[in-house]
């Protein structure tokens, strides 16, 4: 099956600090992982263009993005303690947000049949007026809605890392076009996620919380990953499936307190495409998150990949 990837250059220019977990060679290990597989040089890469300020003001405010825009021109700082940035971020950034808009095309045209997006910095953080907790620019928000702007009115974002997506979640708090599922640790960082959060108005039961107690493993989050998540999709009949790859649920993630095997992140990958073949003509983009064991990330992120490039 034809599939996209994007891995730029610049996401390795995006410096953070000696000590930071989101560090460049979180891409080093994937990049030797990927390289060693029989289908590597079979993946299709797209040209990859920085998303626009028009299209980053999708989902932020324009004021953030050019605020951010000149914060890096006086060199490295903090958008919150845990957020760094130099003075490449905001062109990583935004390449990272138009990895996303790059692979949607590529899926759209039919030139793939699906993608992966291996971007830092990652995203699902990342709210209208701020970054946070390692995100800039909300990168699957972002794809979301031009992938709506395109003719798909109904998308779909599943997200699976240990964190819950507070930045996704709230842009599509009252809209009931994008459902939005988080599978997290609770309670845990950034402390959004609670399983009441249903969204509100017109978007009233279209966000979906599954939160996990520290050390569940694979077959509780299994088995709620089948009776909630699944049935979801069911009911909403997407256009277009999103996830939110983050592999820091695996257990051996040094941030995260969830069990998960990796051979779980090929299981929930297959069922996710079986319902894009479904629902959405095989249209699946996922987008890299979090995942700081770099063993466990190369391992999960390869065994998520086998799944979308096998017929």
């Amino acid at each position: 099956m034809a599939t996209a990837i994007a891995l730029e250059d610049i996401f390795w220019e995006h410096e953070t600090g000696a000590y930071h977990p989101e560090t460049s060679r979180r891409l080093t290990a994937i990049s030797e992982k990927l390289e060693k597989t029989s289908y590597f040089s079979n993946l299709i890469r797209p040209k990859v263009s920085p998303a626009s300020i028009e299209q980053i003001a999708t989902i932020h405010a324009k004021e953030y993005v050019l605020k951010f825009k000149e914060l890096v021109k006086m060199g490295s700082g903090h958008l919150d303690p845990d957020t760094p940035y130099s003075e490449k971020s905001f062109d990583a950034a935004s390449i990272a947000a138009g990895s996303g808009i790059s692979l949607v095309d590529s899926i759209i045209s039919g030139e793939s049949q699906n993608g992966l997006a291996i971007v830092r910095p990652p995203g699902h953080h990342a709210e209208k007026n701020h970054g946070m907790g390692f995100c800039m620019f909300n990168n699957i928000a972002i794809a979301a809605r031009y992938v709506q702007s395109k003719g798909f009115p109904k998308v779909l974002i599943v997200d699976w890392d240990v964190h819950h997506g507070n930045g996704t979640e709230s842009a599509f708090y009252e809209d009931d076009t994008v459902y939005f599922v988080s599978l997290h640790q609770y309670p845990f960082y950034p402390g959004s996620g609670n399983v009441n959060d249903k969204g509100s108005g017109k978007g009233l039961n279209y966000n979906l919380n599954v939160p996990m107690q520290s050390g569940t493993g694979d077959d509780l989050y299994l088995e709620k990953f089948k009776n909630q998540v699944l049935k979801e999709i069911d009911k909403f009949v997407p256009d277009f499936i999103l996830i939110s790859a983050g592999f820091d649920a695996h257990a051996n993630d040094p941030l995260g307190g969830l069990e998960l095997s990796t051979l779980m992140y090929e299981k929930m990958s297959n069922l996710l495409k079986q319902k894009a073949k479904e629902y959405c003509n095989g249209r699946l983009l996922s987008f890299l998150e979090g995942g700081y064991d770099l063993k466990a990330l190369a391992d999960s992120v390869e065994a998520h990949l086998s799944v979308l490039v096998s017929e």
